[in-house]
């Protein structure tokens, strides 16, 4: 797609790599379809574990540097044995990740050095809802997601906000959080 450059990367994102691989895109706009993978196994109970290894990019098959293996489970409280994150909480993660990925390329691609960023991230959810318990009028998921970031950087404040709701703006993760995304499933039974 591009070549690395020597340029010392800002914010740990090679700028001129970053550049090249999005006027690629601009030239040739298959570039930019993918499709990410992932696999899921029942392990007991709750507990089911996916492993995120290849993918579709770039035009070809693709994998990932090391095959990525998460466990998901309920608390105690929830029935379950408590050995990962909720199915739910691993949104929490998504979220604050695609987000705090774009600030640091979109910071990078202003010339702005970050020297911080974290975020908090709250997702509110009512049981009677997943529990059958609300005649349907609860919702399954997450009533609301707040996300907080505190970022710091040589840049002044008003920049540093704009940097912030750019990545909001682009962000995947918040785009299929806030606009409806089919979703189909198929079963295989035998």
């Amino acid at each position: 797609m591009s070549t690395t450059t020597e340029k010392a990367p800002l914010n740990g994102v090679d700028v001129p790599t970053l550049f090249g691989t999005r006027d690629a895109v601009k030239q040739t706009n298959e570039i930019a379809e993918f499709q990410f993978r992932a696999t899921n196994t029942w392990v007991s109970g709750t507990h089911s574990r996916s492993t995120f290894a290849g993918f579709y990019g770039a035009m070809q098959e693709m994998r990932h540097a090391q095959d990525t293996v998460v466990e998901s489970d309920h608390p105690a409280v929830l029935v379950g044995t408590d050995v990962g994150p909720t199915p739910i909480e691993y949104l929490l993660h998504a979220i604050a990740a695609c987000l705090t990925s774009g600030i640091a390329n979109i910071a990078a691609a202003r010339g702005v050095r970050l020297t911080h960023v974290s975020s908090s991230v709250t997702g509110d959810i009512d049981l009677l809802g997943i529990l059958g318990l609300s005649g349907g009028a609860v919702r399954n998921g997450y009533e609301q997601i707040k996300v907080t970031f505190r970022i710091e950087g040589d840049a002044d404040e008003a920049t540093l906000r704009d940097i912030v709701d750019q990545s909001r703006r682009r962000s995947a993760v918040y785009d299929a959080l806030t606009n409806p995304t089919p979703v189909h499933i198929d079963v295989v039974t035998g």
